[in-house]
């Protein structure tokens, strides 16, 4: 399978880059992301020790405090609105049939 593209309305190509991790490490657990996502991709959780070992990193103090993490990375849509309105560049995206 090839990589998906689409074009814009002025019929530029476009590749959707989909989200493929959000570092809870960096994440302040602002909301900008979750109010722009248009498909319920994320959702907001208690950074915990178990979320901090899937960054593949050591453990914070600060475990009470409330982070994004992806829910629903299959209803992502691929239009990089959450990394756009991230303060803290926690996003990393990928294209799909890559």
């Amino acid at each position: 399978m090839g990589i998906i593209t689409g074009r814009t309305r002025g019929g530029d190509e476009w590749i959707p880059q989909f989200v493929s991790f959000l570092d809870p490490k960096k994440c302040i657990g602002c909301g900008r992301c979750y109010k722009v996502c248009p498909r319920n991709v994320l959702d907001l959780v208690e950074r915990s020790e178990q979320l901090l070992a899937e960054a593949d990193d050591d453990a914070d103090d600060d475990d009470e405090m409330m982070v994004m993490t992806i829910a629903n990375a299959g209803d992502c849509i691929g239009c990089g609105a959450c990394g756009r309105v991230c303060p803290k560049d926690c996003y990393t995206y990928e294209a799909a049939g890559g």
